[in-house]
């Protein structure tokens, strides 16, 4: 992609409604515009992350073999009366009528929707186990909306429904995505920890919330911090196979937000030197609620012996657009957003740092097309600003690789590359750069 002809519309100052880095490092980069109070416009540079966000989730709910697919975003308010949380979810749900006066609610979670859609093909416990998927908008009328994406109205998210035929296997079902949120995060560089947390609307008595460590989150977090040593399962993790293990060494380290927080354990179980009190960004919550929905709305299969019975529930969220802000936070210094190259809008940036001379054009444009060719996401700066406007534009957007080519540099046959997470450059032939990549 070229500058010119991209929509990067970067700000120069800070804006002041912006309270934390992540909302102001994404009005000043570009990445969104305010439409109303908690809610966004997502402009090109931003929605180029936030896809890609969307797609490690995809990929690894994939993997460990959920299915695939969408659900509207309005909900008829008599599937929500069935299971009793029409009136109980309280404000923040956003209920509305249509032209013949049905009630109507905007989407805050998908429980009843997927329990309906599954009460009307299931019959039979040989259709399970069962875990069903989609990555949506959302909509939760905060009454204080508040620090860009970390604390939107309407969000994107990723919420997954599983199905089984008794507690033992929903609690398999539980901790395949256990592990598989382990994995999501991960690959976009975070080290997310799952902590034990309240239930609230959701319902149920075992939750996971996955935390992300950062000043700026909403809640308080107690850990100790051997956790944050913990390996990640690869990719050959077997989701068939037996996962206990995995989920007792993550869950047998003391982690907890402050709802759930025992401080007596906490000081008889952590030792002083592994004691970490700080606050954490939430970026998914997992739940097993058992038949809380399947015996309000009546979602049951003929089980072996054939009587019918209550099928056993686990809920999934992963805050797909808070994922923005979250790596955000955990990624970035005072010049703006240091990307994992895996979250990138672009991989390699290259910048022209004189415009319109024969030489750099050339180069810049064979590097450019070589880059491209090899599937490379590239943001070349073909603009007119001056080397100094180029580089900070650079460093704020944050993309991974800058390739800058100069004059002086290139009458030696060199570029220099640098790397935006740790600032280390390297001077080197272009040829060399685009093996590199």
């Amino acid at each position: 992609m070229r500058l010119s002809r991209f929509f990067l519309p970067i700000l120069k100052e800070n804006p002041k409604e912006a309270e934390i880095v992540s909302h102001r490092l994404m009005l000043r980069a570009g990445m969104l515009r305010q439409e109303a109070a908690g809610i966004y416009a997502w402009l090109p540079l931003g929605f180029r992350v936030l896809k890609k966000i969307e797609q490690i989730v995809r990929e690894e709910q994939n993997r460990a073999g959920a299915l695939e697919l969408l659900m509207p975003t309005l909900q008829l308010a008599d599937l929500w009366r069935e299971s009793g949380r029409y009136d109980a979810y309280g404000p923040e749900m956003l209920r509305i009528a249509d032209r013949h006066k049905r009630e109507l609610l905007y989407g805050p979670t998908n429980e009843e929707m997927i329990t309906e859609i599954f009460r009307a093909y299931v019959k039979s416990y040989k259709s399970l186990p069962l875990n069903l998927y989609h990555i949506q908008w959302k909509f939760r009328d905060e009454q204080r909306p508040r620090f860009g994406v970390m604390r939107g109205r309407e969000f994107l998210m990723k919420d997954a429904y599983s199905f089984d035929i008794d507690e033992a296997a929903a609690r398999r079902s539980y901790n395949r995505m256990f592990v598989a949120y382990l994995r999501t995060f991960a690959r976009m560089g975070l080290k997310a920890i799952p902590m034990r947390a309240e239930t609230g609307p959701i319902g149920g008595d075992l939750s996971h919330e996955f935390i992300v460590l950062a000043e700026t989150g909403e809640s308080a977090v107690y850990c100790d911090s051997d956790v944050l040593d913990l390996p990640v399962p690869g990719e050959d993790v077997d989701y068939d196979g037996d996962l206990t293990p995995i989920i007792k060494q993550w869950t047998s380290v003391y982690a907890a937000t402050e709802d759930v927080h025992d401080d007596a354990r906490f000081q008889r179980e952590v030792a002083d030197a592994n004691k970490v009190k700080t606050r954490g960004i939430e970026v998914g919550q997992i739940f097993y609620f058992g038949t809380k929905y399947s015996d309000t709305m009546k979602a049951l299969v003929a089980g072996a012996d054939g009587a019918e019975i209550p099928v056993h529930g686990g809920s999934y969220g992963v805050g797909v657009s808070r994922l923005v802000g979250a790596i955000i936070e955990a990624c970035h210094d005072e010049a703006g957003i240091k990307w994992p190259e895996a979250v990138a809008p672009f991989r390699v940036a290259i910048l022209n740092l004189k415009q319109g001379s024969d030489d750099t054009d050339a180069a810049c444009e064979k590097l450019y097309r070589e880059l491209t060719a090899k599937g490379v996401d590239v943001l070349y700066d073909d603009t007119d600003q001056r080397a100094g406007a180029k580089f900070a534009a650079a460093d704020l957007i944050g993309i991974p690789w800058q390739i800058m080519v100069g004059p002086k540099g290139l009458a030696e046959g060199k570029v220099e590359l640098k790397r935006r997470s740790d600032g280390s450059r390297e001077t080197m032939s272009p040829a060399d750069v685009v093996a590199r990549f």
